[in-house]
């Protein structure tokens, strides 16, 4: 599909991304795959190279981009199959809050650090009993002078290893009665007494990320790091919502069009019966739908990210976007994994990798079901 949507300065961003992923992601996957998790040094060199944070200002660090250069490197990683090496997260998720609820202290203490490499933000809302229902937190943030004493466990945390900023969703009033004017957010620094890392998680896919629980015990916390005033998390939450689902989709679409171009390669390789399987009429049916969806999905994303670029309020369509392209790659990967045989069970064969990843885009940033709810709201139905 011919795109619009990049100019020339991107194509250049993407020429120098891709030799970096080349250079620095794509002989270090083994390696991180086992471990569990990406080198540091690997944060640092993204950040010396302009890749973290391309859309901050220079007055904060950053290289004075735009957002379509984080659509570049989510393309770019996807292209890799790489999505442990969360840089979309750190970018494009965790760090606007600093950026659009954060003070100028705020931001002068912490942006810089995010934008170079130095400082691994994580964010941490899910709860062993919380998944969607942000409201239902039941961490606590109790004030006591000119700081706040957290309590509360959190899980499912990416970055959750190698974070040196956790930004927490806490409870600052319990009265139930103000279950969605309670919620604060707080930044809490790795080495703070009370904050602990636990035991990083085996998972399904991303086997290169490091997805943690989080624990705080006594936590004290300055009160110049609750982010925006006190009570005003839950709609803080609600406005990055949308940016971060919009992700969710770019990802699970570039996933799923790097999957086709891999498997359509593959079945004009192997062969069957004396004959490549591309000939066959099931792979070609089959294939043809997988390709269909993936050029329906990117007219629809592109849309969207044009739009979203322009400032507009998308909560509906973004909601759409995480809903129909997380399941169609759930699809089109499982397609066209079938087309691998026993190859595509095995480990050492992306297509393997990418159907284990896939799975959990129906999962996080709120579940697809979840989504339904948002869009029948937006369409007035409730």
């Amino acid at each position: 599909m011919d795109r619009d949507l990049f100019g020339e300065d991107h194509a250049l961003f993407r020429q120098a991304f891709r030799q970096f992923v080349d250079r620095e992601v794509v002989p270090n996957q083994p390696k991180w795959n086992q471990a569990g998790i990406v080198d540091r040094s690997a944060w640092r060199a993204a950040g010396r190279a302009g890749f973290l944070c391309p859309w901050l200002e220079e007055r904060w660090g950053g290289p004075g981009a735009d957002f379509l250069c984080s659509v570049v490197v989510m393309e770019e990683m996807a292209r890799v199959y790489e999505t442990g090496f969360a840089l979309s997260l750190h970018s494009d998720i965790i760090v606007p809050y600093i950026h659009s609820f954060g003070s100028d202290e705020q931001k002068a203490r912490w942006l810089p650090g995010c934008a170079s490499g130095e400082l691994i933000t994580a964010i941490a809302m899910t709860e062993p009993g919380t998944g969607s229902d942000l409201a239902a937190v039941a961490t606590t943030a109790v004030r006591d002078g000119d700081h706040y004493v957290l309590n509360g466990a959190k899980t499912f945390i990416s970055n959750g290893i190698l974070c040196d900023l956790c930004i927490v969703v806490a409870k600052t009033d319990p009265d139930p009665k103000n279950a969605h004017r309670g919620i604060s957010l707080f930044v809490v620094e790795a080495g703070t007494a009370g904050f602990i890392k636990g035991k990083k998680l085996a998972k399904m896919g991303m086997a290169s990320q490091d997805t943690a629980e989080l624990a705080f015990e006594d936590c004290r916390v300055p009160e110049a790091n609750r982010l925006g005033p006190e009570g005003s998390g839950f709609i803080s939450l609600m406005t990055n919502l949308q940016q971060e689902r919009l992700c969710v989709a770019i990802m699970a679409q570039a996933a799923a069009e790097q999957v086709v171009v891999d498997t359509v390669r593959y079945c004009q390789e192997r062969e069957a019966f004396g004959r490549p399987i591309a000939r066959f009429q099931n792979t070609q049916f089959k294939l043809a739908e997988c390709a269909t969806k993936v050029e329906v999905g990117r007219a629809f994303i592109d849309k969207l990210v044009r739009e979203h670029v322009a400032g507009k309020q998308l909560v509906k369509e973004c909601s759409m976007a995480k809903l129909w392209q997380t399941e169609m790659a759930g699809e089109v990967v499982d397609t066209c994994l079938q087309f691998f045989g026993g190859y595509g069970y095995m480990l050492e064969f992306p297509v393997t990798r990418a159907f284990m990843d896939a799975r959990v885009q129906r999962i996080f940033a709120g579940t697809n079901e979840i989504m339904k709810v948002i869009i029948a709201k937006q369409m007035g139905l409730s």
